[in-house]
Formats: C-alpha cells, sequence, structure tokens
C-alpha cells in the first residue's frame, strides 16, 4: 500500500507481528526499538531519539503505533523506585517523546495509535504500577485527541487483553513481601502467569488490531480479547463491588 509506518517495540510481540503484518502488504516500516537491525534506539533516551528522528526527518508519516512497553509486578509498598520511574519512563514518557517528534512528520490523514491494555480499565492488585502507566496512556491519548480535532489526524487506543507472547516472561517481578502480604505477592504473580497457554495468539490480536487500524474513521479506544466482558461489568456495578470480586479473583 506504499505507505510509512512507524512502530516502536517492532522487534518482538506485537509490534513484531505488525510489522510482519504491514510489511506483507507493501508498506514501508520503520522499527524504532533497542533491538532493530536498521537504527537502534532506545524510546526512554531523549538523545537517541532526537538522534533517530534526525535520520527520518525528509519522511512522512501515515501511522504511527506506539507499541514499545514493559510489565512490572510487585507490592506498591515496596517496589523500588528505580523501577517504578524505569516502567513509567517507558510506557508513558517515551511514548510521549515519540508522539512530539513524530507529529511535525504526520500526513495530514495520520493516525496515531498507542496500545495502550485492558489493565487500563480495572485495577489488578500486585500490578498496579502497570495499571497506572496505561491507564495514564489511554488518558493522554483522549486529550490528544481532542487537542487535533481540528485536523485529519486521528488518535486511538488498543486495550489487548492476554496475548501471548515474551512479555510475562520480561516482565519486572519484585516478590518482596512483609507481614501484611506474605507469599501473596509471589502466589497472584504466578496465578497470572499460569494463564500463559490460554492467552489469545499474537496472530488473531494483531489481526483484529489491524482490522481496527484500517478503519476509515477511528472509534477512540477498542477493547481486544475476553476482558472486554470485565470492563462491560465494571460499568455498571459499584466500584466497591468490581474492586471487591476482583480482589478475591486475583489475590492468592
Amino acid at each position: 500500500m506504499n505507505r510509512t509506518i512507524l512502530i516502536t517495540g517492532a522487534s518482538s510481540g506485537i509490534g513484531e507481528e505488525l510489522k510482519k503484518q504491514y510489511l506483507k502488504i507493501g508498506d514501508k516500516v520503520i522499527d524504532l526499538s533497542r533491538n532493530s537491525k536498521d537504527c537502534s534506539c532506545d524510546i526512554t533516551n531523549k538523545i537517541d531519539l532526537e538522534n533517530f528522528f534526525r535520520k527520518y526527518e525528509n519522511e512522512k508519516i501515515d501511522i504511527l503505533i506506539n507499541c514499545a512497553g514493559q510489565g512490572l509486578s510487585g507490592a506498591v509498598e515496596l517496589v523500588k523506585d528505580k523501577e517504578i520511574r524505569k516502567q513509567f519512563d517507558i510506557n508513558f514518557f517515551g511514548l510521549i517523546d515519540v508522539i512530539k517528534h513524530s507529529l511535525p512528520l504526520m500526513k495530514e490523514n495520520g493516525k496515531i495509535i498507542n496500545i495502550s491494555s485492558t489493565c487500563a480499565l480495572f485495577p489488578l492488585p500486585f500490578r498496579s504500577y502497570y495499571c497506572a502507566s496505561k491507564s495514564a496512556v489511554n488518558m493522554i491519548t483522549d486529550g490528544l485527541r481532542m487537542e487535533l480535532r481540528n485536523t485529519n489526524i486521528q488518535v486511538a487506543s488498543i486495550c489487548p487483553g492476554e496475548v501471548k507472547t515474551n512479555f510475562t516472561k520480561n516482565r519486572v517481578k519484585d516478590f518482596e513481601t512483609n507481614s501484611r502480604y506474605g507469599d501473596s505477592v509471589r502466589k497472584s504473580t504466578e496465578h497470572v502467569d499460569s494463564h500463559e497457554e490460554k492467552r489469545m495468539s499474537v496472530e488473531n490480536a494483531v489481526k483484529k488490531m489491524t482490522k481496527f487500524i484500517e478503519r476509515k474513521k477511528l472509534k477512540p479506544m477498542t477493547i481486544i480479547g475476553r476482558q472486554k466482558f470485565l470492563y462491560f461489568i465494571s460499568r455498571f456495578v459499584p466500584k466497591s463491588l468490581f474492586i471487591k470480586v476482583i480482589g478475591k479473583m486475583f489475590v492468592k
């Protein structure tokens, strides 16, 4: 289709599969990732980003897909400050910096797609920082969408549920505990990780994502996966009840 697609985190997982799909239909894909074979770049490093975009300053971007991300699990009270800041640097601040650099290069009818998570839509115990970082992604997406309403640039978020990639394996897991949590931090994390074989295949997830991205008019957000039902329920039951039920499901 001869478009230019910029994808962050395109060297693994969902980003890599998105890259394959767009290359297959004839688009040009610019891989913005630390392990890129073309031009390695860390989105949390401002100098790296400046050098990267200087290389592509003559490009006109049709679609930006922010897919780079990292998981983090652990008790809010006990996760190290360094890991918390790293989580937001990758999932939120890095995403913002990429958008800032990309907007001047976007075509008039361009699209900005932020890959968020269903964890942005409701809390999960011992994954609070990840949920918070993805919730921030959804909020900045909606705000940017409003700010660009007088242009033809569309902005939307995609919230996938559990997808079978190396994301779970690569998640930073902090099992530090104390008398308040006992063995719950480790058990709860392992309970979530044990669902790996039941997760949606990355091919199926990306098929649904690209179908959404190719729409002429984008909705602000779409949810992919079984967690869509949980989100539906969360909108109609008292928050206290919903949090209580989620807590029982995930705190072990």
